[in-house]
């Protein structure tokens, strides 16, 4: 049997994940971030328990603590825990669903515009966007690729990596750390 972590929320019960369908996440955010983390939007596991990247499988916590955002792995109900580091989390499109191809590009278009005006009121120092399909649709960028961005949000730089979703086959783990590493070196070295 699985060891469970202290305080970690119960696995959600198929009735659960069906009514997390449309429900929101709250934000972990903060005025002058180093980075906010954004996600595409939350998944049904992720809404059924309150809090970001919840799903087993999900690899955003080990890819964070591989690229050294963070002094040990953390578990999603440890999420408020990044603010004392100078990170938060948030999310592209509110709305939950199963799977983000459910997305419709007026939502991601939607979504970018009130993205925009997050980070204009929070600042932080950047912005990385998890998943290069939901930022060229929610931001009108058809040939962005993976890193840095020309584009600035007010003060803030975008950055570009991948969707740390157990369904990406396109990325490793390692090579989810990697990107993850060049940020937060770019980041501790104030190149941005």
């Amino acid at each position: 049997m699985k060891k469970s972590i202290p305080g970690a929320p119960p696995k959600p019960t198929k009735a659960e994940l069906l009514a997390a369908v449309d429900k929101t996440v709250p934000d972990v955010i903060g005025p002058g971030l180093k980075v906010l983390f954004c996600g595409i939007n939350p998944g049904l596991w992720t809404a059924a328990v309150g809090h970001h990247f919840a799903r087993p499988g999900n690899r955003f916590w080990p890819a964070l603590r591989a690229g050294g955002f963070t002094p040990r792995l953390l578990a999603a109900h440890q999420e408020h825990e990044m603010l004392q580091w100078g990170y938060g989390i948030t999310n592209l499109v509110a709305r939950t669903t199963a799977r983000a191809d459910q997305l419709h590009e007026e939502e991601f278009a939607k979504g970018g515009k009130l993205l925009a005006a997050k980070v204009r009121r929070y600042r932080p120092k950047v912005l990385a966007l998890l998943g290069l399909g939901a930022y060229r649709s929610a931001f009108g960028r058809p040939g962005a690729a993976v890193g840095p961005q020309e584009e600035h949000l007010g003060q803030t730089q975008v950055w570009v990596l991948p969707n740390p979703s157990g369904l990406n086959a396109h990325y490793s783990l390692e090579a989810i750390a990697t990107l993850f590493r060049t940020l937060r070196l770019q980041v501790e070295k104030g190149a941005l």
